[in-house]
């Protein structure tokens, strides 16, 4: 009898002893995060350390826990964006978070195993990155960045503006199918404003300079330029938008830091926090397929003055007092 028991206190002892090893080895475990983006270090910058303090609020640590390799391909080189994916698989990242709906489609041609989270998308299911919102099948899910009204709200705003504006300019990138969307979404949402939308596609840097010429002789009174990595304020758009001096509208507020006049959609900040919500379930076990993709809940108006005043434009008080955020 005092056998069985030495014997089965040292068989609890061997399970406990083996539980707390096996606890120590999951909490000393480090997962790879690999992040793939086509945008510029210094656009990323602040949204990247939104994603990271949401990482961090959820135990999370870089180094310690985590590890994160940045894959950042040249704009209007997606060639180049495929090679760095597949580096990434080759890697055998836990997950892979994808910049941009782009991204995240150059993405899931590299691997169909590996989860992949897009931050943003203005149009997930017509990208083909998930099967629909609501259970996305598949490696991929993520954060869609449209919104029904938001197109809509854009031309209201560039209307109060510019109340005489009649020839508006839709600036896109004809890469991806969220542009595609957006351009059809405006051009039915004009006449209820009493807009002419005039379409200038680009697929990179190089095209800018004809678009612009193309807008002056097409005598263009507003613009709306569509969010894309390609379309950021630094990639070479926002001299030409300043020289240009037509009043302007863009979808993300880092433009408007950057120096462009306006914007307005979805918080980005926010939607990389929430994307960061999403690794960590992955991360504990749910699949990506599980994972519906959802949409914006904080949007936000931006304006800088000082770009107001370098292209001779006025903004109405009735505006101001909406914006989240004036720069001066």
């Amino acid at each position: 009898m005092a056998m069985r028991k030495i014997a089965g206190c040292s068989l609890v002892t061997v399970l406990l002893v083996a539980a707390s090893f096996a606890q120590a080895q999951q909490s000393a475990r480090i997962y790879r995060i690999g992040y793939l983006t086509m945008r510029s270090s210094e656009s990323d910058k602040i949204r990247l350390a939104s994603f990271l303090q949401r990482l961090q609020e959820l135990g999370y640590i870089e180094g310690k826990n985590i590890l994160i390799e940045v894959r950042r391909g040249p704009l209007g080189q997606p060639e180049r964006l495929r090679q760095l994916a597949t580096e990434l698989v080759r890697m055998k990242m836990e997950v892979i978070v994808a910049s941009s709906g782009d991204a995240a489609r150059v993405a899931r041609e590299a691997t169909t195993t590996i989860p992949i989270v897009f931050t943003v998308s203005a149009d997930p299911m017509g990208e083909g990155l998930v099967q629909n919102l609501a259970h996305p099948g598949g490696n991929v899910t993520g954060l869609s960045d449209l919104h029904g009204d938001m197109v809509g709200k854009r031309l209201e705003l560039l209307k109060e503006i510019v109340p005489l504006a009649s020839r508006i300019a839709f600036l896109w990138n004809s890469n991806g199918s969220g542009g595609r969307r957006q351009l059809k979404e405006v051009q039915t949402a004009a006449p209820a404003f009493g807009v002419t939308i005039l379409s200038f596609p680009v697929t990179r840097p190089e095209d800018f300079d004809n678009a612009f010429t193309q807008m002056r002789q097409e005598r263009v009174t507003a613009l709306i330029v569509h969010g894309s990595p390609l379309l950021g304020f630094g990639s070479g758009i926002g001299d030409r938008v300043k020289k240009s001096r037509l009043p302007h509208i863009f979808t993300t507020s880092g433009n408007v830091e950057a120096g462009g006049l306006m914007s307005y959609g979805a918080s980005h900040y926010d939607l990389w926090r929430r994307a960061a919500t999403y690794v960590d379930k992955i991360l504990k076990g749910t699949k990506p397929s599980d994972l519906p993709v959802e949409q914006p809940t904080k949007f936000e108006l931006v304006i800088n003055l000082k770009t107001a005043k370098q292209i001779g434009l006025i903004i109405p008080q009735s505006v101001l007092y909406r914006a989240d955020k004036v720069i001066k």
